[in-house]
């Protein structure tokens, strides 16, 4: 009879977890942190998302940018907010490498958990004409004949525009300077005004200016060629067996309901997969993928491992 008891008593709290988070989430306005300053790529796709599911919702989503260190700042606000489901995260590869560049007062395995993946990203390596690189065959040569001589620009240390870079260094086996800018808006400027000469970036931040012809596009990140950029390499053809898979994603505090988690999940897999958002993320070179939580999570964990590694082998440390 406890027995019985029990399980009743199971399902009877799992029935009103359902009904308290589940059908009536969310009765007040979400926050969703973007850990970046307005304008950068990950803003852009926050503030998509954001629209869609206050539309879904009939609630507000407001964003709230918490740039600084990398995506840290914005991150550990999320890690010390309510577990209730009304304050969520977009991030991408910063949130698994920058545990392994700084001390962090949050666990990002640990106090973190990935509710979606929203996008797969394609980023796009791209030079400055004065450069005089058309190729990236050009710029190993001339990495390898002029050693530390060019240098590229990032979001700041940890980015993907960094890791990227460090990783295409490795299987080149050539020598370029790191310029950390603080968020990806404030690099693509320092690009555009001859700062410094290369950078990788997503393509909705750089393909005007490649279309423009005042920047050039020498190699994107996908297994194959972007639609926006036809002639231009993907990154496999020239170092096989090295790829490079970016994200962005939506994040909870790791106590969050399950209940809330699902729900959450399902609602912005239904957002970006909607025919107005998914052609729209696609126009700015994103990949609509809506992966759901746990295979998110797991993704999550595998990433934090391998950029973990990449970040140990070549000793980055954070400025």
């Amino acid at each position: 009879m406890t027995g019985i008891l029990v399980k009743i008593l199971i399902t009877s709290l799992a029935f009103t977890a359902m009904s308290v988070f589940g059908a009536e989430f969310p009765a007040r306005p979400v926050r969703l942190i973007v850990p970046f300053p307005p304008g950068g790529p990950l803003d852009i796709v926050g503030r998509l998302v954001a629209r869609k599911l206050s539309e879904q919702w009939s609630q507000p989503v407001v964003i709230d940018n918490r740039g600084g260190a990398s995506g840290a700042i914005g991150t550990g606000e999320l890690a010390k907010s309510p577990a209730d489901g009304y304050t969520l995260l977009v991030n991408s590869t910063p949130i698994v490498a920058t545990p392994h560049l700084q001390k962090l007062p949050y666990d990002t395995l640990r106090d973190l958990v990935g509710v979606s993946q929203i996008a797969a990203i394609d980023y796009v390596l791209v030079a400055t004409p004065r450069s005089g690189i058309g190729s990236v065959e050009d710029l190993i040569a001339l990495a390898k004949k002029q050693p530390g001589k060019l240098n590229y620009a990032s979001a700041g240390t940890g980015s993907g525009q960094h890791l990227f870079v460090e990783l295409m260094k490795g299987a080149a086996g050539a020598d370029i300077h790191h310029v950390p800018y603080k968020g990806a808006a404030a690099a693509v400027q320092a690009l555009l005004a001859g700062e410094v000469d290369l950078m990788f970036e997503v393509s909705v931040g750089v393909l005007a200016q490649v279309r423009a012809g005042k920047l050039r596009a020498l190699l994107v990140t996908g297994a194959k060629p972007l639609e926006a950029l036809p002639g231009v390499p993907p990154f496999e053809s020239i170092f096989p067996g090295v790829g490079i898979e970016a994200w962005h994603g939506m994040f909870a505090p790791a106590a969050t309901p399950a209940p809330v988690l699902q729900q959450i999940a399902a609602d912005v897999r239904a957002a970006v997969l909607s025919p107005e958002i998914s052609s729209r993320l696609r126009e700015l070179g994103f990949q609509p993928t809506g992966l759901p939580h746990p295979r998110f999570q797991e993704v999550v964990a595998r990433d934090f491992e391998r950029w973990g590694k990449l970040i140990r082998d070549n000793n980055i440390r954070a400025d």
